[in-house]
């Protein structure tokens, strides 16, 4: 089931349910997502849909890291539950082997050319590695992948 039915659906449960905030926070999901599909003038292909997702909890965490600054801790609470809710309707995170996996044989691709490769190769193996983990089905945070390619690069 697309995501887009899934949170259709899920916001009918948060009504009956009176859960507030899980509502505001799925028809939230449900406009961006919508908004997207207009814009793009057809449907969203299902990684088009967890893209958005991904960005509205990237923006959430942005968020509660502001608040948590500015001495609101309710508000960056709430920010961080919103996270939780839409975490739900991503694929599970690889693990930091997985990841390391598909970094380590993108170095070892690279190297193939002659030269070992260094920091200064970080845009060219981030290209390889980023193709690779949409090849393979694995859904992993970009920051988490680009510390990983420095600290691999760095060897």
């Amino acid at each position: 089931m697309a995501i887009t039915e899934q949170i259709g659906k899920d916001i009918i449960t948060a009504m009956k349910a009176k859960e507030e905030l899980r509502l505001t926070t799925l028809r939230m999901a449900k406009a961006a997502l919508k908004n997207k599909e207009i814009d793009k003038r057809q449907p969203l292909t299902d990684a088009e849909e967890q893209q958005i997702l991904t960005t509205l909890i990237k923006q959430r965490k942005d968020a509660a890291e502001q608040f948590a600054k500015g001495g609101r801790p309710e508000l960056a609470e709430k920010e961080q539950a919103e996270i939780v809710i839409i975490e739900a309707y991503l694929p599970k995170q690889s693990s930091d082997e997985e990841i390391l996996a598909v970094v380590q044989g993108a170095i070892v691709t690279l190297a193939e050319s002659g030269t070992k490769p260094g920091p200064k190769d970080m845009g060219a193996a981030m290209k390889i590695i980023q193709q690779r983990i949409a090849a393979s089905g694995l859904h992993a945070d970009n920051k988490r992948v680009s510390e990983m390619v420095k600290a691999e690069l760095a060897k």
